[in-house]
């Protein structure tokens, strides 16, 4: 699996841009916002979209969703349930920090702890990793040792838990049952910041490390 880090919304999110290095189909994690920057980053690679995989519900994060689906008639994969409030909230969230208007969406698919996406020959595991958001999920390659966490964990930090549904309990909890188990050596692309690994957060983040 091939990737690239595509920064969108004031908030510098990372929406990212995941295909097949065999078939060129791929699929779009996170789109945010700044859709004239995805989309050339889609062009640039010769990528083809099958679908939109959403980590959770958080405007900087799915803020494009409704946009980018109807354009090109894509198939909406995630979060998991839990999260519908927070989709239907879209325009008030837009709204509130003064990004551009954004609607709310319906997922062709909710995910759930054990399930699988996939696009090309790539398939990944969804986590489910509340504590940041109710609904919040996370989705590893096991063959290529990569995780996208979305907001669960950053360089050196966690994700917030002072929204609504937010606890800090679930959200360590969900850092060291699900993530810390997949081993040291997988690297994470977070929703914020520079990319790291499990194994220097646990030795390194003061919030959830041993």
């Amino acid at each position: 699996m091939k990737y690239q880090i595509i920064p969108v919304t004031p908030f510098a999110q990372n929406c990212s841009l995941l295909w097949c290095e065999q078939s060129k189909l791929g699929a779009v994690v996170d789109p945010g916002g700044d859709v004239a920057r995805i989309l050339r980053a889609v062009e640039a690679n010769g990528v083809t979209l099958e679908k939109i995989l959403v980590t959770h519900g958080h405007v900087d994060h799915a803020g494009a969703v409704a946009e980018l689906a109807a354009r090109f008639s894509l198939p909406v994969e995630g979060p998991q349930r839990e999260d519908q409030f927070w989709i239907d909230g879209m325009p008030a969230q837009s709204k509130m920090f003064g990004l551009p208007e954004a609607r709310a969406f319906t997922p062709d698919r909710w995910l759930e702890q054990g399930d699988t996406v996939g696009f090309g020959d790539v398939e990944m595991d969804v986590l489910h990793c509340p504590g940041h958001t109710p609904g919040h999920v996370v989705f590893f390659s096991r063959a290529d040792r990569l995780a996208i966490v979305g907001d669960v964990l950053f360089q050196g930090s966690i994700g917030r838990t002072d929204f609504p549904r937010g606890n800090f309990d679930t959200l360590i909890s969900s850092i060291r049952n699900q993530l810390w188990p997949l081993g040291n050596d997988v690297a994470f692309l977070p929703g914020h910041g520079p990319m790291s690994t499990f194994g220097a957060e646990r030795r390194n983040n003061p919030f959830c490390g041993d």
